[in-house]
């Protein structure tokens, strides 16, 4: 198994430099860093500032500057704000790093239960329930669902019940001067969670009903019931875990891409996330906070693949032999 991991770790490497190097050209012929001193009289200002940064150079010499510059922490800075990429983006990664965990956590949860109880009970009432319940939820955009969350559940009720304050809170993750995992965090978390999750938990639900099926109908699985083994254990030991492998591999290209794909979810809720800074940055032509943003997203993409790799292991041992 480590071989594996490690093999496929080797082969990753290559496949970040390309990708790195592509969103990097794209970026540089798509924006000019200096566009900012374009109503500068003196023509020498800018182009003093295109020699600092290396723009007259070929785009590949100009990459291969960048990226020794960001491995070794020198991200550049935002024009925008004036301060240290290194220093904006962990800020909103972390901001990000919460919301996908809860919403991630949430819909495993749901979607995991709602798949296996609807394999397990096939075309009875609760399976053609669940089944019209996510293709609902998969025709919902987040866009919309989120607004009328903030309407419905922290709006309305404040103004048909006459409350001094909303019920659930719907800008950023904690109110000024809160801080840490509260009540008032929790009353922050509940609305963006459902935004996120609502199309996730109806998308797994599909995956893992299918996958349970498909397993339930196996050799092994009608030789434990014919051994008198009894049916949850036959269910939660040998079926769920054998049915969690193609799961596995959603989740973790789902997760991978969530580090960049919060944008609405975040602008909706004002949530200072990664989304959020992508939005700003590229409306800014903002390109040294593109251009890491990219790498970054990238690099989260990558690992969780390998996550998804070691899983794989665990949840089934004829990988691990093989």
């Amino acid at each position: 198994m480590s071989t594996l991991l490690f093999r496929r770790l080797l082969y990753s490497i290559p496949v970040l430099l390309i990708a790195s190097f592509l969103l990097f050209w794209m970026v540089r012929t798509t924006y000019d860093p200096t566009a900012r001193l374009a109503q500068v009289r003196d023509p020498a200002t800018r182009q003093h500032e295109i020699e600092r940064l290396g723009l007259d150079e070929p785009v590949i010499t100009q990459y291969r500057i960048w990226l020794g510059d960001f491995l070794r922490g020198d991200w550049g800075e935002s024009v925008a704000s004036r301060q240290p990429v290194s220093e904006l983006i962990p800020k909103a990664l972390w901001n990000t790093v919460q919301l996908i965990f809860w919403g991630i956590l949430v819909a495993a949860i749901i979607a995991i239960t709602i798949g296996v109880y609807s394999a397990v009970k096939q075309y009875s009432t609760g399976d053609y329930a669940f089944t019209a319940l996510t293709y609902i939820g998969i025709s919902m955009p987040p866009f919309w669902f989120g607004l009328i969350a903030i309407h419905f559940l922290a709006v309305g009720p404040k103004e048909w019940f006459n409350l001094d304050q909303v019920p659930l809170n719907y800008v950023g993750l904690h109110s000024v001067g809160e801080s840490g995992f509260n009540w008032d965090y929790v009353t922050h978390l509940v609305l963006p969670v459902m935004t996120l999750s609502i199309q996730i938990i109806a998308s797994w639900t599909r995956f893992q009903r299918a996958a349970t099926l498909d397993v339930l109908g196996s050799d092994y699985i009608r030789t434990a019931r014919a051994k008198g083994v009894p049916r949850r254990r036959v269910i939660i030991r040998h079926a769920l875990r054998n049915a969690l492998i193609p799961l596995v591999t959603v989740m973790a290209v789902d997760i991978g891409l969530l580090f960049g794909g919060l944008i609405i979810t975040e602008t909706i809720f004002s949530i200072p996330g990664m989304g959020r800074l992508f939005i700003t940055s590229l409306v800014g032509s903002d390109v040294a906070v593109i251009e890491a943003w990219m790498l970054v997203v990238a690099l989260f993409i990558l690992a969780f693949n390998l996550v998804a790799d070691a899983l794989y292991g665990f949840l089934d041992p004829r990988i691990r032999v093989q």
